[in-house]
C-alpha cells in the first residue's frame, strides 16, 4: 500500500495497550472494520526489554466482553482465580497484621471476584487473537499524528504517512493522550508523590487463591494470585510507596530488597523470593472532563487514571469499552455520532468519577503515616466489615454490579 494511501474504517483505535487491544479484538469480532495503532510494538516475553511486569486482575463483569471478543478461550488456561479479597492493617508499632478482614467472592456469588494474568502474557495473546479477526487491522510502530473531524467523521494521520477516514475515534493510547489533546478536552490530575513497584515473587506457603492487601503507611503492599511458576506458589506484587523510598527500595540489592519485603508483608506467606525485575510507576489520579468529542470517545487512561487499589483500573476501562460497543451495536448506523457520543458521556462518566473519589480516599488512607490516624484506619475497617449488609454491598461496589 503506498504510503500516502487514503483508508476507510468504521473503527480507528490510537493505542496498543492492553485496552486497545481487547476494544480492536472486541470491534472487529462485533464485525466492524478496525485500524488499531500503536507507536511501540508490544512486548509479548515477560524477559524481553521494556515489558509490563505488572498483571491485571479481570473481575467478573468485564468477562462478559472479553467471551465475546474470543479472548477469553485463550487467557483463561493462564488466569489464577481470586476467591477471597483479604485486607490486612499492619498500622500498628511492629509491622505486623493487627486485624484481617476477608471479603469472599462465595457471600455474592458462585464465581470468584476475578481472575488474574501478567499484562505481557495478555499482550501476547491478544496479537494472536487480532490476527484471527479479518476486520482488524494492528499495525505496531505506527502513531497516530494527526486529528480532523467534522460531522461526517473524522480523518486521522498516522505516522507512515497513511490517512484514515474513521465514523469513530477510540483513544486508548493512555495518561497523556495524543487523540484527547488533539479533540481539545482537558483533564484534571492530582499527584501524590507515589510510586509503586511491580514485580513477580514465589513463596513457600499457597496463596489459596487470596488477594492480600496489607496497609501500613506509604501505600498498600498488595500480593495478587498468579499461577505456580517451576513448581512454587507465585505472586504478582504491586507495592506502593512515597516516591524516594520507592526510588530507594527499586536500587536495593535482591537480598535486601527480599528481606524488606518480607517486613513489609508481615511474613504473611513465607520469606518471597524475586523472580522477575523490578518496575516503578508514577502514581496518579486524573480524570478527562469529558469522555467525548466530536467523533471521538475516550477509554481506558485516555479518560481516567487511579491507582492499583481495588483492582479497578483495566475493569473500569473493559466497562467504558462494553458500553462503547453497546452503543455501536445497538445503532450501528449512527456510530460516532453526536447523539451516541453524548450517551456515552453521560453514562461512563459520573460512575467513573464516583470511583475516582473513592479510590483517591483509599489510597489517602493507605498512605497515613501518623499512629492515631492508622488506628482510625483500622477502627474503621473493622466496623464496617461487622456489618453484614454493608460488606456485601461493598463487594458489589466493587465489582461493578448492583
Amino acid at each position: 500500500m503506498p504510503a500516502t494511501a487514503t483508508i476507510s474504517t468504521d473503527i480507528l483505535i490510537s493505542g496498543g495497550g492492553v485496552a486497545g487491544l481487547t476494544a480492536a479484538a472486541a470491534f472487529g469480532a462485533a464485525g466492524f472494520t478496525t485500524i488499531c495503532v500503536d507507536p511501540a510494538p508490544p512486548v509479548t516475553a515477560e524477559a524481553e526489554p521494556g515489558a509490563d511486569l505488572r498483571t491485571t486482575a479481570f473481575l467478573h463483569p468485564s468477562r462478559g466482553v472479553l467471551e465475546a471478543s474470543g479472548l477469553w478461550d485463550r487467557l483463561a488456561p493462564f488466569a489464577a482465580p481470586l476467591q477471597i479479597m483479604r485486607i490486612i492493617d499492619a498500622g500498628g508499632a511492629e509491622p505486623v497484621a493487627r486485624l484481617t478482614r476477608d471479603f469472599n467472592a462465595a457471600e455474592i456469588s458462585d464465581e470468584p471476584f476475578g481472575w488474574n494474568l501478567p499484562n505481557w502474557l495478555l499482550r501476547r495473546e491478544m496479537v494472536a487473537r487480532l490476527t484471527e479477526l479479518p476486520l482488524v487491522d494492528f499495525r505496531p510502530g505506527v502513531a497516530t499524528v494527526g486529528l480532523i473531524t467534522r460531522e461526517s467523521g473524522a480523518e486521522v494521520r498516522l505516522s507512515d504517512g497513511t490517512r484514515v477516514t474513521a465514523r469513530l475515534v477510540v483513544a486508548a493510547d493512555g495518561r497523556q493522550s495524543f487523540i484527547r489533546e488533539a479533540a481539545g478536552i482537558d483533564v484534571k490530575t492530582i499527584r501524590y508523590g507515589q510510586k509503586a513497584l511491580a514485580f513477580a515473587v514465589t513463596h513457600p506457603i499457597p496463596h489459596d487463591n487470596i488477594s492480600t492487601e496489607i496497609h501500613r503507611s506509604g501505600g498498600p503492599f498488595t500480593l495478587v494470585p498468579l499461577p505456580d511458576r517451576d513448581g512454587q506458589p507465585s505472586s504478582a506484587v504491586v507495592w506502593l510507596e512515597r516516591g524516594p523510598e520507592a526510588e530507594r527500595l527499586a536500587a536495593l540489592p535482591v537480598p535486601d530488597f527480599e528481606a524488606a519485603m518480607f517486613e513489609r508483608s508481615t511474613g504473611l506467606l513465607g520469606p518471597l523470593k524475586l523472580v522477575t525485575g523490578r518496575s516503578v510507576w508514577p502514581m496518579i489520579t486524573q480524570i478527562a472532563s469529558r469522555f467525548s468529542a466530536q467523533r471521538v470517545a475516550l477509554i481506558a487512561e485516555a479518560a481516567h487514571v487511579i491507582p492499583p487499589i481495588g483492582a479497578q483500573g483495566l475493569n473500569m476501562s473493559l466497562a467504558d469499552l462494553t458500553c462503547l460497543l453497546r452503543l455501536c451495536e445497538k445503532d450501528p448506523a449512527h456510530i460516532g455520532e453526536a447523539a451516541m457520543l453524548e450517551a456515552y458521556h453521560r453514562r461512563r462518566w459520573p460512575e467513573v468519577k464516583a470511583r475516582e473519589i473513592g479510590i483517591d480516599l483509599l489510597n489517602r488512607a493507605s498512605m497515613m503515616a501518623p499512629r492515631p490516624l492508622r488506628d482510625l484506619r483500622a477502627g474503621a475497617l473493622g466496623a464496617l466489615y461487622s456489618l453484614g449488609p454493608v460488606r456485601k454491598t461493598l463487594m458489589r461496589a466493587g465489582l461493578g454490579v448492583r
